[in-house]
């Protein structure tokens, strides 16, 4: 799951989704600097990911991108599953999605001095571009993949993955139909305990 999922996945407490947001941003931060509801999104989502890298149905789309995609398909379908989910949205909320995409850019704004460097940096962007908002575009995924691909030191094919992904977008779609109910069911059993 990318920023989309994870923050639509999240307790509604600013604390709860800017701890799942971070858990894609903290790197070299030790839990301990945050307050505990943060550290409790920070824990929901890297169960999240766990479960999905995990499930039947991500393995299985996994498999579906040629041999030297394989390796980063995982990246490639958090940003594609984010995609789907904005998508359908309206099969998953109440609110409108332009409506809980400011309210999240509201609640990282107002929060800017608990959010790392990193995303502090980034978070302007994000208000502008309405990264939220323009996952519902496919040509968004095109240009988050190239942005990803020059974050690695060394050339990845991950830029190329997007055409994979064109070839296979009904199959990784109907599969993501299936198995984002089955992670809100399990999201909502970690909220519960």
């Amino acid at each position: 799951m990318n920023y989309l999922a994870h923050l639509f996945l999240a307790k509604p407490t600013p604390e709860a989704m800017i701890g799942n947001l971070l858990g894609d941003f903290r790197t070299g931060i030790p839990l301990d600097h945050y307050s505990p509801l943060v550290r409790q999104g920070i824990e929901n989502h890297l169960k999240i990911d766990a479960f999905t890298d995990h499930h039947p149905i991500v393995q299985a789309d996994k498999q579906s991108f040629s041999k030297p995609q394989r390796r980063f398909a995982g990246i490639m379908l958090d940003v594609l599953y984010d995609h789907y989910l904005a998508k359908h949205w309206s099969n998953y909320s109440r609110i409108p999605l332009t409506d809980f995409a400011q309210g999240v850019y509201q609640i990282l704004h107002r929060h800017q001095d608990m959010l790392p460097a990193k995303l502090q940096r980034a978070l302007p962007d994000m208000i502008q571009n309405d990264w939220l908002c323009s996952y519902q575009d496919l040509a968004t995924i095109e240009y988050v993949l190239q942005r990803i691909a020059k974050r690695f030191k060394r050339p990845t094919p991950i830029a190329q993955g997007y055409t994979e992904i064109l070839t296979h977008y009904a199959t990784f779609e109907t599969g993501f139909l299936t198995f984002f109910p089955e992670l809100i069911t399990y999201v909502q059993t970690l909220h519960r305990a």
